[in-house]
C-alpha cells in the first residue's frame, strides 16, 4: 500500500485493505490551544497525529484514522486562538468515530489522546462504547499520570528535570515540535514557564481555575534546552511505550 493514512487514501483503496487484514484502526484526540508564545496551537494534533501514524506503523496491519483536531481546552481559554469542545460534544464525536469505523469493517479501534485536557473523557467513553459495542475491541492509553512519567524518563536521560520537561510547552513538547515542524517553533520566544511542583492540587487547580493560575505565559516547564535531536529519541521512545502499553490491553 502506498500510505496507512486514511485521509489520503481513496474510498476503494481503504475497504481493500480492510478485506487484506488491516482491521485495525488507530486514531488520536489532539487539542487546538496555546502552546506558550513559542509553539503553535496545533502542537497537540501534530504530535499527536505522528505517534499514530508511527504506532500505525509499528502495529502492522493497522490504518490510522484521522486526528481529532480540537479538545477539551478550557482551561487555556485565556490566551488567543484557544478553541476548547464540551466534554459532551468530544465524546459524541469519539462515539461517532467508532461507530463510522465499525461500519467500515475495522474490528479492533484504538485512541489515543495526546492532550491532557482529553484523556478522562476518552477513558469515559472507552468505558461505554465497549458496552455498545461488544463486538468489537476498543481500547486506549487514558493513564495521564502514566503518559507524563513516561515523558519526564525520556528527558532525564539528557539531564534534564521532571520540572524543566514539563506537561505543557516545556522541553518535552518543544522537542517534539523541532523535530516535526521546526519552521512553525519561534525558538527566540524560549522562555522558562512555571516550573514548580505538578501534583494532584496543582492539576486541580489547572483545570477548574485555568492555566494562569500557575503560569502568566502558559508554559509548564522550559522549553530552553530543546532539541529536534531529542525531539525525534523522544518520538520513537513514546511511540513505543504506547505500543507497550496498547498490546497489554488487546485481547486478540
Amino acid at each position: 500500500m502506498r500510505t496507512i493514512r486514511m485521509e489520503d487514501m481513496s474510498s476503494r483503496e481503504i475497504g481493500e485493505a480492510v478485506d487484506n487484514g488491516y482491521t485495525t484502526a488507530v486514531f488520536a484526540i489532539g487539542s487546538t490551544e496555546q502552546h506558550g508564545p513559542h509553539l503553535p496551537i496545533k502542537t497537540d494534533t501534530l504530535i499527536g497525529d505522528s505517534i499514530a501514524f508511527r504506532f500505525a506503523q509499528k502495529l502492522e496491519n493497522t490504518l490510522q484514522a484521522p486526528t481529532i483536531r480540537p479538545g477539551c481546552s478550557k482551561h487555556h481559554l485565556a490566551f488567543p486562538g484557544t478553541i476548547s469542545l464540551r466534554f459532551s460534544t468530544l465524546k459524541s464525536m469519539i462515539f461517532d468515530y467508532v461507530e463510522s469505523l465499525k461500519k467500515n469493517g475495522f474490528k479492533t479501534i484504538i485512541l489515543l489522546p495526546s492532550h491532557g485536557g482529553n484523556f478522562t473523557t476518552v477513558q469515559e467513553a472507552i468505558e461505554e462504547l465497549k458496552l455498545l459495542h461488544p463486538d468489537l475491541e476498543i481500547v486506549g492509553y487514558t493513564d495521564l499520570k502514566g503518559f507524563m512519567v513516561a515523558l519526564a524518563k525520556f528527558s532525564k536521560e539528557y539531564g534534564i528535570t521532571p520540572e524543566e520537561s514539563g506537561a505543557h510547552a516545556g522541553e518535552s513538547e518543544a522537542s517534539f515540535m523541532l523535530a516535526l515542524a521546526e519552521n512553525l517553533v519561534a525558538k527566540e520566544h524560549f522562555v522558562p514557564g512555571y516550573l514548580g511542583p505538578l501534583g494532584d492540587r496543582e492539576i486541580e487547580i489547572i483545570l477548574e481555575e485555568g492555566m494562569p493560575r500557575l503560569t502568566e505565559n502558559g508554559i509548564l516547564g522550559d522549553p530552553t534546552k530543546a532539541t529536534a535531536e531529542k525531539g525525534i529519541v523522544y518520538l520513537e521512545k513514546t511511540v513505543d511505550f504506547l505500543i507497550e502499553e496498547i498490546k497489554k490491553q488487546i485481547k486478540s
